[in-house]
This record gives C-alpha cells, sequence and structure tokens, in this order.
C-alpha cells in the first residue's frame, strides 16, 4: 500500500515538474524584458474595443516592414481606464504607449517622450492643427494625434420631424438666446414635443452640450490659466439648458446625470426628435436606428454656432524599456499609410488631414452627409480646457453641476461655486 502511494506521488511530483519546465520555457519564449521570440514587445493601451481591428490592421502592417518588433493591444475600458493609467504610471508598469487626452499632468512630472525629440519637428505638418495644439505644452509635443471627434452635430430622427410637421430646412437657420423674443429653437422643441417624449437632450454633458452653449453664448472654459464660465455668457448658456430641462423638452437629469448613455438609447429607441452629440456616436446610430435619420448643424447663439474638436492622441511612455522600437511605432501611427486605417471603416476621423477623406468617402458610401461635423469648425471654436490639474477640476465640477440639472441649486450660485472648486483643484493637483 506504501509503495502505492509512494508511485502516485512521484508520478505526481514528476507532473509538476512538466508542468513547471513549460512554464519555464513559455517565460524564456515571451522573455521577462519584452521580447518574444527574438522580436521586441512593445504595447499599446487604449479604452474602446472598437478601434482594435483598425489598429490591428495597421500594426500588422507595420510588423511586416519591422519583423523585429511586435506590438500588443491592451484594452482598459473607459471607466477605469484614467484611473489606472494614473496607477500604473505612477507604479512604473504602465504600457509602452497609451491613448490620452489629458496628458498635461505626466507631461510636467517627466513620465512622457517628448514627440519632436523623437520623431523631429516636421512630423507636425501632416497633423490636424488644433491637434497639434491640444498636445503642445511648454513648447513641446507630448502625443502623436490619432484622430479628431470633429465639431458637434444633430443627429434628426426624420420621422418625428414629419409627424410634427417640421421641415428639416427650418433646423439649418434655428437659433437658441436668453431673449425670449429671439429664441427659435425653443419653439421648435414645443412642437416635436407633441410627437417625442423628449424632443431634445440638454444635459451636464461637457462636450456636446456645455462646451457648444458656453461658446455660443460667447463664453470661455479657461482663461489665463484660470476657469472662467462663470460668467454672464456661462449664466446664459447654462440658465438655457438647465431650462429646457425643467420644462421637460428633454429628460430629467435624473435619468443623465447617472446615465451618459440615457439620451443617445432614447433616440435609437424612437423616443427623442434631436440628439446632439459628435462623430463618436455616428456608427452606433448607423447601425442600430430603426427609422429615418439625417444629421443637421446644432442651433447658433447670441455668438454665432460654436464646437469644440478634442482630439485623442498616443503618448510614449518615458519609461519605456524599448525607447527605439517606440519611437517607430509611433512615427507609423502619426504617418498617413498608419493613420488611414482608422477612417477606413468609419470609426473616427484620423488626424493625419489628408486622411480624413477616407471618413467621408466611408459615409458617403452609405448615404450619410457628415459635413455638419466638418463645417461647424470653420468658423469659432472653443477649447475642451487642459492644464494641470484639469482632470481632478472636472471630477470637482460634476457633482456641482449635477445638482444644478436637478433644480437643487440655482444656476448662478451653482457656477459660481463649480468655479471655486474647480479652481482649488487645479491648484492642489
Amino acid at each position: 500500500m506504501r509503495s502505492r502511494h509512494l508511485k502516485e506521488s512521484t508520478r505526481a511530483v514528476l507532473g509538476i515538474l512538466a508542468v513547471v519546465v513549460l512554464l519555464v520555457a513559455a517565460a524564456l519564449w515571451l522573455g521577462r524584458d519584452g521580447e518574444s521570440g527574438g522580436r521586441t514587445v512593445v504595447r499599446l493601451r487604449i479604452w474602446d474595443q472598437s478601434f482594435v481591428t483598425a489598429y490591428r490592421a495597421s500594426l500588422d502592417e507595420f510588423q511586416r516592414a519591422n519583423p523585429d518588433v511586435e506590438v500588443r493591444i491592451t484594452l482598459v475600458p473607459w471607466a477605469s481606464y484614467a484611473q489606472k493609467l494614473r496607477l500604473d504610471v505612477a507604479g512604473g508598469i504602465a504600457d509602452d504607449l497609451f491613448w490620452t487626452n489629458l496628458y498635461e499632468d505626466y507631461a510636467d512630472s517627466g513620465h512622457l517622450m517628448d514627440i519632436g525629440a523623437a520623431l523631429g519637428s516636421d512630423a507636425t505638418r501632416s497633423w490636424d492643427p488644433q491637434a497639434v495644439t491640444q498636445f503642445t505644452r511648454d513648447g513641446k509635443l507630448w502625443a502623436v494625434p490619432q484622430f479628431v471627434d470633429g465639431g458637434t452635430a444633430v443627429y434628426v430622427n426624420q420621422d418625428l420631424l414629419a409627424r410634427a410637421g417640421v421641415e428639416p430646412g427650418e433646423l439649418a437657420g434655428l437659433r437658441w438666446s436668453p431673449d425670449p423674443g429671439q429664441d427659435t429653437f425653443r419653439p421648435v422643441l414645443r412642437r416635436l414635443a407633441t410627437v417625442s417624449a423628449w424632443p431634445y437632450n440638454a444635459a451636464n454633458d461637457f462636450q456636446s452640450i456645455s462646451l457648444p452653449y458656453l461658446g455660443s453664448a460667447g463664453g470661455q472654459l479657461q482663461r489665463d490659466g484660470r476657469f472662467a464660465f462663470d460668467s454672464q455668457p456661462g449664466r446664459d448658456a447654462y440658465g438655457y439648458t438647465v431650462g429646457l430641462v425643467a420644462d421637460r423638452l428633454s429628460p430629467s437629469a435624473a435619468d443623465t446625470n447617472t446615465s451618459g448613455d440615457f439620451a443617445k438609447n432614447a433616440f435609437l429607441q424612437g423616443r427623442m426628435a434631436l440628439f446632439q452629440s459628435g462623430t463618436f456616436n455616428l456608427a452606433t446610430v448607423a447601425q442600430n436606428a430603426g427609422f429615418h435619420w439625417g444629421l443637421a448643424m446644432i442651433p447658433a447663439g447670441p455668438a454665432g454656432r460654436v464646437s469644440a474638436d478634442n482630439a485623442i492622441g498616443v503618448a510614449g511612455n518615458a519609461a519605456t524599456a524599448h525607447p527605439e522600437a517606440v519611437r517607430r511605432v509611433l512615427a507609423w501611427l502619426g504617418s498617413a499609410a498608419g493613420n488611414r486605417y482608422l477612417g477606413l471603416d468609419g470609426t473616427t476621423i484620423p488626424a493625419v488631414v489628408s486622411e480624413q477623406q477616407v471618413y467621408r468617402d466611408y459615409w458617403a458610401r452609405h448615404g450619410v452627409d457628415v459635413s455638419p461635423f466638418f463645417d461647424v469648425l470653420r468658423g469659432a471654436t472653443i477649447s475642451a480646457g487642459g492644464g494641470a490639474g484639469f482632470p481632478a477640476a472636472r471630477q470637482a465640477i460634476t457633482p456641482i453641476l449635477d445638482e444644478m440639472y436637478l433644480g437643487r441649486i440655482p444656476v448662478p450660485e451653482a457656477l459660481a461655486r463649480a468655479q471655486r472648486e474647480a479652481d482649488a483643484a487645479a491648484a492642489q493637483r
């Protein structure tokens, strides 16, 4: 009996040893120093699953021309992306390259590669100028622009417009104003309220609602390094959109404060007539809208039509163990050949200006005129903000404005409090 147990124990030990040998072999193959089968491995971190296919196609082409480098994609969901990146950068375990749109704290703390030094000053000539400006700080470029959102437009449920007797051409000339005698937007929303649960999507939506209204009221988010939305234009802009919620011309803030997708889902369900948003929702609408739809320009305000044009870039981790490989990947992702993949399937607008037509062509083939996203940027634009401590400032602002949209804090009081908290949070970064 003892001999049988001994044999079984021996076999178990040998089995464990075999597993250990396989694991060691795998570790040697993959390499602790970022090598795989003799190739240098670098990792690119992004937050959106819908980009994986386009990036994979682009990086496969890069790898065919650079067989000594392998690029692997790491997906970290948006909800946890910022926090995980901050912890990983601080802990020295961040990926070699990563998406960013709020990069200032990392640049100031020496965690990012200087793109100008890595790629040369001429690299910026092919990129969207607004994107270059966004990623430039203290005279240096800190990320390679990948794609731009374009401007803000209005997704239109054409079936609901027809039922309400609103001609599509009426939308082109609409204006919002704090002066009821000058306001032509609200009367149209009242007509649309007869056929839809919610005519429009006014809410605490930073990029699609707050910035366009603030800009078209003649206001600014920041001025001379400090927040500046607590102003008469700010009170006009937020007062107008809060009023739309209070008058039930937009969903309750109890719904939109807790779900950033509430308005989009309401539009896709055919319950909302006008959905103001960006190109980042275009593919979803095209795939899921079960009604006739189109795009229109956003309403003009006292200062005309104004939109932001946010960009996403790829930053190089200054702590990477493979700076030369990272430099080569950055050069490829910033080239026309590497960047155009992001527009081939209509996912987004490439940051390389020469490749933006690829995006337009894709949607033209699918019967969608995307010109409102581009035309709105021909006029004035509003900065989406930035600077050291900006993420903390945004975090401080959001709950106060949430309460404002719920009607619990008057607009003037909410803006004054939010601006104080934002400046204080940015100063304590």
